[in-house]
């Protein structure tokens, strides 16, 4: 604006994706509170299920992250962003990776095949089941508002953010090259959204030992697996 370069952000901080992820992970304790306090036993057993999971997958997600950052060599969200230049995303370098946390996602976010803490044919509604009015529509809300957060993550992390492969070669208007941007992460936003509805009404439900079998049998080995190579890759370019 007026040759002065605007980041497309609210705040860059230095611990940019630690700042996210341990603000992602409060969620556990708003969750196993609400089940607890109800007073009833499907809410609180849906409470311990979802804690249970989350800190169960949120290993897997930290583990993906830091072959991101290997990588980038930052914290900062835009620095990640920029280290995607060209076609050099993270989903093609680190494609187990984008797997792990893409499951991780879901599971963080209590979407199906992942919706073990509140598994209507077992717990009726899970930890939110004596809630209602304004209440469950907090609940309701706050879900969908993570599941926007957890794809917006995803598309910075793995899929160029805001990058356009090889835009700067056109030589196009400022103004222009920043609105195909923003269009560009809004794009691959609502892609990513869909993606976690059309899984939703696709793959059945797990069962809640073969989700936590998932989380440390399969998950988390890959993601050592990806931080190992992340290492490996850092060293060669």
């Amino acid at each position: 604006i007026f040759g002065k370069v605007i980041p497309f952000v609210v705040a860059d901080v230095n611990i940019g994706i630690l700042y996210v992820l341990a603000l992602t992970s409060v969620g556990v304790y708003a969750i196993t509170f609400s089940g607890w306090s109800s007073g009833s036993k499907y809410s609180l057993l849906g409470g311990i299920r979802s804690s249970a999971q989350m800190i169960s997958y949120e290993i897997s997600m930290g583990f993906s992250v830091a072959g991101v950052i290997l990588l980038a060599e930052s914290l900062r969200p835009i620095a990640i962003v920029n280290a995607q230049s060209g076609w050099m995303w993270n989903i093609v370098l680190q494609p187990v990776g984008f797997i792990t946390f893409l499951v991780s996602a879901f599971a963080e976010t209590n979407r199906l095949p992942f919706d073990l803490p509140e598994a209507e044919p077992e717990l009726v509604g899970g930890y939110h089941t004596e809630y209602s009015s304004m209440k469950f529509a907090a609940f309701f809300l706050s879900e969908y508002a993570n599941m926007i957060i957890s794809s917006a993550l995803i598309v910075t992390l793995y899929l160029g953010g805001w990058q356009i492969p090889y835009l700067e070669m056109l030589k196009l208007p400022s103004g222009l090259v920043v609105t195909l941007q923003v269009g560009a992460f809004i794009f691959k936003l609502i892609f990513m959204m869909f993606f976690f509805i059309w899984v939703r009404w696709s793959i059945p439900r797990f069962r809640y030992d073969q989700l936590m079998n998932i989380g440390w049998k399969v998950m988390f080995p890959l993601s050592l697996l990806n931080l190992l190579w992340a290492a490996i890759l850092a060293m060669i370019l």
